[in-house]
């Protein structure tokens, strides 16, 4: 415990005095905000006979926030606590918080997501840093890692990612950049990179001149970090080429054509498509994807770690053996909308093959997940519209083989958080329903908690 907080302090002073730095060149004033959080969370709990049940405990939070300019940091120190009277410990804090060994991990995976994030700049910027929980993780397409989530086992586990992309045009020379991300810094466990070039910027040509050409790279070093098991997998590579070319940019109509050619593990894929705005609210996207044998297109996309030993077991199938996944032509479409503004803002995204699947795929197979459609969407109402009120929710639900299955929600990730605020006090509900594969078990977090704002 001493040393955790000797290193949180350490960590913590840097990034201030880094700020009061960034503060005197910029001249920013700084923004300090702290808020006390009281409440309940259920965690799922080992029993020790190899299954888990729902624990309930409540919860006090401390979270201070600090901005300067374009830099923010934010802490998030929680107790979980329960009184267990008759049991002999009348008061009962949950050590699994604080003890690595209790939970399993290194100390660096327990501290280090004491901070909530740190950041400097906003994505699209030319200078774009965030670290700690982050749930849009994306390369240059998105067809290797898109909207991929460090945050699927919240309450019990907050992971502390790296999002870091640069633009040459931070330096005057806007014909190179780089994005990189690390989704867990304590074991560099899920890791990538792209680089792309400009070479036509120079050219001054009408829409040429903005021809983007990419190289991505993601790597998963422990495809079965999630998963008890004796074996010890091999990495996992993920390598594309890509090119983005935008077409038009006015408030009317944006259009960007792209694509995409992918090899994971020696399997082969590749897509071509548009996508943009339709009078800046209108958000719309279309894909031809070509998907060779044992190929799934957004390898590292949202619910990744939720399937990772699964599709470990696809990406390994070695090239001559009869694949897991027969290789089909498939489509992506994708719209919704911006109001107001963004305060209200709604996300679909559907995927599936041209061909009918076969009668003979067996409904919760992997090979399922790429012969039948796929769904992803997303709501968000922010606060502002309806005073004090906010709301957003989540779905990410594969194997949809008829209208029934839209309602029924195996192998689907749900998620949805409600936030009221009334003056300085805030209430949040945070519930998240996810489907296990490898159990075929349900497993549900929820979080109940008070905040008030102190300063």
């Amino acid at each position: 415990m001493a040393r955790a907080g000797k290193s949180i302090v350490f960590v913590l002073a840097m990034c201030l005095t880094a700020a009061g730095l960034i503060a005197q060149e910029e001249g920013a004033s700084p923004e300090f905000g702290l808020d006390l959080g009281l409440g309940a969370a259920t965690f799922n709990e080992d029993t020790g006979d190899g299954t888990t049940e729902p624990i309930t405990y409540q919860s006090l939070s401390l979270s201070p926030d600090f901005a300067i300019g374009k830099f923010g940091i934010g802490l998030a120190v929680t107790i979980n606590y329960r009184f267990t009277a008759g049991t002999g410990n009348e008061f009962e804090v949950r050590t699994a918080d604080w003890v690595p060994s209790e939970a399993g991990v290194s100390f660096l995976e327990l501290y280090l997501p004491m901070f909530r994030y740190v950041r400097w700049g906003m994505r699209g910027d030319p200078l774009y840093i965030k670290l700690g929980s982050i749930d849009d993780a994306t390369l240059g397409n998105g067809f290797i890692m898109g909207n991929y989530a460090n945050t699927h086992f919240l309450p019990e586990k907050r992971i502390f990612g790296l999002s870091f992309d640069m633009d040459g045009q931070l330096f005057k020379f806007p014909f190179v950049g780089f994005q990189s991300f690390v989704g867990n810094l304590a074991t560099f466990d899920v890791i990538g990179g792209r680089v792309f070039v400009r070479p036509l910027l120079w050219l001054k040509l009408p829409v040429l001149q903005y021809l983007e050409l990419g190289s991505t790279l993601v790597a998963d070093r422990d495809p079965y970090a999630y998963v008890e098991t004796t074996e010890t997998p091999e990495t996992i590579s993920v390598w594309g080429v890509d090119f983005r070319l935008p077409i038009l940019s006015n408030k009317l109509l944006s259009m960007v054509a792209f694509g995409d050619y992918v090899s994971e593990n020696g399997h082969q894929g590749g897509m071509i498509g548009i996508g943009g705005k339709l009078f800046s609210v209108l958000p719309y996207g279309a894909q031809l994807r070509f998907l060779g044998d044992d190929f799934i297109p957004v390898y590292f996309g949202e619910p990744y770690d939720m399937y990772r030993a699964e599709y470990y077991t696809i990406a390994n199938n070695p090239e001559g053996a009869d694949p897991i996944i027969d290789g089909t032509a498939g489509w992506y479409a994708s719209t919704g909308f911006s109001l107001f503004e963004d305060l209200i803002v709604f996300s679909l995204g559907i995927d599936g093959p041209f061909k009918k699947p076969a009668p003979d795929i067996p409904p919760d197979s992997e090979e399922a997940w790429v012969n039948f459609p796929h769904i992803r969407g997303s709501f968000v109402l922010a606060e502002g519209l309806l005073p004090g009120f906010s709301f957003s929710a989540s779905l990410d639900k594969r194997n949809i083989q008829s209208f029934a299955d839209l309602i029924d929600f195996t192998d689907a990730v749900i998620g949805a958080t409600i936030n009221y605020q009334t003056g300085p006090a805030l209430i949040t509900l945070a519930y998240d329903v996810r489907y296990n594969p490898e159990t075929a078990e349900w497993e549900t977090s929820a979080k109940l908690q008070s905040s008030l704002s102190l300063f």
